[in-house]
């Protein structure tokens, strides 16, 4: 009888894509759903947040759970963000899915996970529609209401710099006009800043559970 157990192993080693991921830092994330990505980009910005001291809060439903349907993903400093989260493919770059510059949110948050690093973007949503955020490529054949963004982990911001570039665009979101925002020059602030351990990692713990915020 054939050994089909053996046979599929095989053909699985031969068609493995992720061999960069295997015992990697961030490995996990591959063995979770799809589904799930948007979930564990969407609480690691809020533990970021609540890292630096930066005031956010997300959409609640009626029960006052964290609702699945809204514009808006996540309002930090009063200001309304779809977030995307996507991991590094195998050509080392990111697919942000389903971006949606028709909806009711101010800016879009960009989260990508490689095997060993973070990395962020964020513009405006005016930036994002008119395409200065990057090339954006229809999803639907003959449709322009859903988007892909692709960048490259070199495109975006070491996620250190988390803290100084939300604050910088949020201030420019107000219409404060803050000087072009220096990479070189910024730094965090917030408690995370001055609470990271021998490791360099801030101690955040979740206040996030199953759809809920505790």
């Amino acid at each position: 009888m054939t050994d089909y157990l053996n046979l599929l192993t095989a053909v699985l080693e031969r068609h493995d894509d992720h061999s960069k991921w295997n015992e990697s830092r961030f490995e996990r994330i591959k063995r979770i759903s799809n589904s799930k990505v948007g979930d564990v980009g969407q609480e690691f910005i809020e533990l970021l947040c609540r890292g630096y001291g930066i005031e956010c809060e997300f959409p609640l439903n009626r029960r006052g759970q964290r609702a699945r349907q809204n514009p808006w993903d996540i309002r930090i400093l009063g200001v309304t963000f779809e977030v995307k989260t996507a991991t590094e493919d195998v050509g080392g770059a990111y697919q942000f899915n389903h971006i949606r510059h028709h909806r009711d949110y101010q800016a879009l948050l960009c989260l990508g996970i490689s095997p060993n690093d973070v990395h962020f973007g964020a513009w405006r949503k005016g930036a994002v529609a008119e395409g200065s955020a990057g090339h954006l490529v229809s999803m639907e054949r003959g449709g322009s209401a859903s988007f892909k963004l692709t960048k490259r982990p070199g495109d975006l911001y070491a996620v250190h710099l988390f803290e100084p570039y939300v604050r910088h665009l949020v201030s420019d979101l107000r219409g404060e006009r803050p000087e072009p925002f220096d990479p070189h020059r910024a730094h965090s602030i917030g408690p995370a800043a001055r609470d990271a351990g021998a490791d360099g990692r801030a101690r955040w713990t979740s206040s996030w559970r199953g759809g809920r915020r505790s």
